[in-house]
């Protein structure tokens, strides 16, 4: 493996002088020398890359970006609009320059999406640049996800060299919820690109101590705040903490540049905040997701730390609760196995146990370098990131979806690529080559497990992956003593035993269609906690039954009998025969009774959550032409040609006819807007058309943000179906059901 630089190495790398690349007193290899017969045009430096760079180092480069677009943008449009929740802001924001700026659901500005609008902006520029269609929203992620990589591999270059940069890359793109996030339209996409950006700017800040490469990983940082409030925030004590301690200035600079460094992070992510505090709150859409129309309120309670406690107003159930430990609650089983078990493990942890002990080995092996080591100093970066993001992942309490796991994904391959290129260099020294060794096997072993769970896909890929893994282990051991041909041919097959299974779980990631609000990675049966994840023949917590249904999987919180299942996905949900018990029942959410004895409301049927979940609150409704024909008529004339509680109603027939829809409740019905009081003075003022029965859950249980989970009953949704259906007539249209708001039937 090649070791280059963008700058010599420091001789404080290692102790008395030592680089920490090689022998004690080794200098850092020499740039290599430019050809003067060639001219030095952009075309030629793109394609050559740095002088010190091997020739094929660059070309590898683009073709690992060229095939990452391929392989993201491969049947792309199969997902149509993926989350119809954030595909309606989407749509929203195309047509109204408000709408953009605060992240409404509609162009009538009824009420937010229950995030920061930042990743919105991307796809909302494209829709209106080039039509609101699939690939307009979703290519824009597709772009994050290309560019995600080329930042991993540039900053694990740096300090490893091209060869671990470009398995850096392999691995991030390979990553099977990388994959399905980085063609999907959640906010996560941009949240990954942007924290693994700061990363790799505190690292170029650790080589040199320059003030403004912390200065713009703070602004990374906030900006990644805007994406998805307080989860950005994640990585911000490792990053503080090794910048205090490794970077080559005095104490007293180091603390004044993190200062900078927080100012920059709070301008970067507080001007959207102090706008939106300070507008009128009557002259801007309702904050969804909160309570009492605020956005801090919406930051620090259920998108902050009411996601760790489990105790955030509203929450639905719960992990394990206050005080960490194992437990079943509505988001899974909290605990250490979290991120390895059958709901998530599939999703992020090929890899993993391989990453913890390369971490590990690594700061082994730079434990006598100096204070100011940077190759120490990027591994307790990237290090550090994946292991705080990992412990609170495991432990937190309150809402947890597998896609949240995407957010590792970038660490873990930058910790994969340093390691392994450090244990490359010294795999002549006995313990570097055992422990690259153990770090096969780990992978070996744990893919063999993780494709043990899905025994009818590829059966025969878990064996091909052991045996591979055990002889290319066997061959690293002595890789040191070896030619250099069979030591490259040992990590050859080592490189192939690792990635087999990601490599496949991704494929039949992109070969399916994800749609709805929990989508998860993998072919059918991969995670069990998925629903209203997609559709088609791949795709976890799924079958390849109903578009965008349970299709057999279960219920967060429920033991996996997948057999059992099946028949309760068919029996328990919409559309099926029986409804739901109240109290905590194997059909999974507690308490359900009363109004939901008979099932979600909705049901699968036009109009109503049709496209599966659960009653239009994880999917929207199927939308019928003649549906379509009846809203479109007279458009013009209103803010709003309809109005649906929930928002995963309103999206559908938003985003079928290209006309606001507002979504009464937020994204289920359950936010206080808007009241009964302020929606009858929209139907006296003549701004809303018809009232779309059904969807939401009618101010009964939670919201879900992304998915699912928050509650507090507010009544409004409730109060305001019971109003109108006492007082406007009533309009069928196949199997949906309208009320029209211009014409009274009642006082």
């Amino acid at each position: 493996m090649s070791t280059s630089y963008d700058r010599p190495l420091d001789a404080n790398e290692g102790p008395d002088g030592t680089t920490g690349w090689g022998p004690p007193g080794s200098p850092p290899p020499a740039a290599a020398p430019e050809d003067a017969s060639r001219p030095s045009s952009l075309p030629h430096r793109l394609w050559r890359g740095r002088p010190e760079d091997p020739r094929w180092a660059r070309p590898a480069l683009l073709g690992l970006l060229a095939a990452t677009l391929l392989l993201y943008l491969y049947d792309l449009s199969a997902s149509g609009y993926a989350n119809s929740f954030y595909s309606a802001a989407v749509q929203a924001g195309s047509k109204s320059w408000k709408a953009l700026f605060f992240g409404s659901l509609d162009a009538g500005n009824a009420i937010t999406v229950d995030k920061p609008p930042a990743s919105l902006w991307p796809m909302e520029l494209s829709v209106r640049i080039f039509g609101l269609n699939s690939w307009a929203i979703l290519a824009p992620e597709v772009l994050m996800g290309v560019a995600t990589v080329a930042v991993v591999y540039a900053a694990v270059r740096r300090r490893s060299g091209p060869a671990a940069g470009l398995l850096a890359g392999a691995v991030l793109a390979l990553t099977p919820v990388a994959a399905l996030m980085f063609r999907f339209n959640n906010p996560d996409a941009m949240l990954a690109l942007l924290m693994s950006l700061a990363c790799y700017l505190v690292v170029r800040a650790l080589e040199d101590g320059r003030t403004r490469w912390l200065v713009w990983a703070g602004a990374a940082i906030g900006l990644a705040f805007l994406a998805k409030t307080l989860q950005a925030f994640l990585i911000l004590p490792p990053l503080a903490v090794v910048y205090a301690v490794c970077a080559p200035v005095p104490l007293k600079k180091r603390l004044g540049q993190l200062a900078a460094a927080t100012l920059a992070l709070v301008v970067a992510g507080g001007w959207w905040v102090a706008i939106v505090e300070l507008w009128p709150a009557a002259s801007r859409p309702y904050i969804g997701g909160s309570q009492h129309n605020s956005f801090l309120e919406l930051t620090f309670g259920y998108n902050g730390f009411g996601r760790l406690s489990g105790e955030e107003t509203g929450s639905v159930g719960g992990g394990g609760g206050p005080g960490g430990g194992a437990g079943g609650g509505m988001w899974g089983e909290t605990g250490w196995s979290r991120m390895f078990d059958s709901e998530i493990g599939g999703q992020i942890s090929w890899l993993l146990p391989a990453a913890l002990i390369l971490l590990v080995a690594g700061l082994v092996a730079t434990r006598r370098y100096r204070r100011t080591s940077v190759t120490r100093g990027a591994l307790l970066v990237w290090g550090g990131s994946l292991v705080t993001t990992m412990v609170v992942f495991s432990y937190m309490a309150g809402i947890f979806h597998q896609y949240y796991t995407v957010a590792l994904a970038p660490y873990l391959a930058a910790v994969i690529g340093m390691g392994a290129g450090l244990l490359w260099e010294r795999r002549r020294q006995v313990w570097a080559a055992l422990a690259l060794a153990a770090a096969v096997v780990a992978a070996a072993a744990w893919g063999y497990v993780l494709l043990h769970r899905t025994p009818a896909y590829l059966p025969w890929l878990k064996w091909l992956v052991l045996i591979g893994g055990l002889v290319a282990a066997l061959g690293l051991i002595f890789a040191g003593r070896l030619t250099r041909p069979l030591a490259l041919a040992a990590a050859a097959l080592a490189l192939v035993a690792a990635l087999a299974g990601p490599t496949a779980y991704t494929l039949s990631t992109v070969d399916s269609a994800h749609e709805g609000s929990i989508p998860t990675a993998g072919p059918a049966g991969a995670s069990m906690m998925g629903f209203g994840g997609g559709r088609g023949p791949g795709g976890g917590g799924r079958t390849g039954g109903a578009r965008g249904g349970f299709g057999g999987g279960r219920m967060p919180g429920q033991q996996n009998q997948q057999g059992q299942q099946g028949q309760q996905g068919q029996q328990g949900m919409p559309g099926g025969g029986q409804g739901m018990p109240g109290g905590q029942n194997g059909n999974g959410f507690p308490g359900l009774g009363g109004d939901f004895a008979g099932g979600f409301p909705g049901g699968a049927r036009e109009g109503a959550g049709g496209a599966g979940g659960m009653g239009g609150l994880l999917n929207g409704a199927n939308v019928g032409s003649a549906a379509k024909a009846l809203l479109k008529k007279d458009a013009s004339r209103y803010t709003w040609v309809a109005a649906s509680i929930g928002s995963q109603n309103a999206a559908s027939y938003q985003l079928a006819t290209g006309d606001p829809v507002m979504a009464i409740g937020g994204f289920n019905g359950t936010d206080p807007s808007p009241t009964l009081a302020q929606f009858k003075k929209y139907v006296t003022d003549g701004r809303i058309h018809y009232f779309i029965d059904g969807g939401g859950m009618g101010g009964g249980m939670g919201q879900g943000g992304e998915g699912a989970g928050r509650g507090g009953d507010s009544g409004t949704g409730s109060q305001i179906s019971s109003w109108v259906q006492s007082n406007f007539k009533k309009v069928t249209v196949g199997s949906a059901t309208f009320y029209d708001l211009t014409q009274r039937t009642g006082n």
